[in-house]
């Protein structure tokens, strides 16, 4: 399924947003989640920056390596979990899930999109 141009635009730039989004979300957990200060400086700077690096490793669109689809969805889908359970962790279960909710719809679209635009480039169409 090939999205047309301008909803393709809106798409990628909806998918960098929460892409930020769930790094902000970790960050927010993890300066929130222990009972000291120095629990939630390491859990708000190594929870996002975990998922940064496992991101930019395996699922920036120019990562270091190239696994293959398979893992590039494992870890989108490691890291908007992760980034959904924070949110909830939180306190606010409805953010959690429409985050939840936004997070897979983008990234079946962009999965279809990317796989419709691999096609058409490599029959020549």
């Amino acid at each position: 399924m090939r999205l047309p141009g301008p909803v393709h635009v809106a798409n990628e730039g909806l998918a960098f947003l929460i892409e930020m989004a769930a790094f902000a979300a970790l960050a927010w957990w993890g300066f929130t989640a222990g009972d000291a200060v120095a629990v939630n400086v390491l859990l708000g700077i190594g929870a996002p920056a975990a998922a940064i690096v496992l991101w930019g490793l395996f699922a920036a669109p120019k990562a270091r390596f190239d696994a293959g689809l398979p893992v590039v969805l494992l870890v989108k889908a490691l890291v908007f979990a992760a980034a959904a359970l924070a949110v909830l962790g939180v306190g606010s279960p409805v953010l959690a899930a429409v985050f939840g909710a936004v997070a897979f719809v983008n990234t079946v679209l962009a999965t279809l999109d990317r796989d419709a635009r691999f096609r058409t480039a490599r029959d020549g169409g």
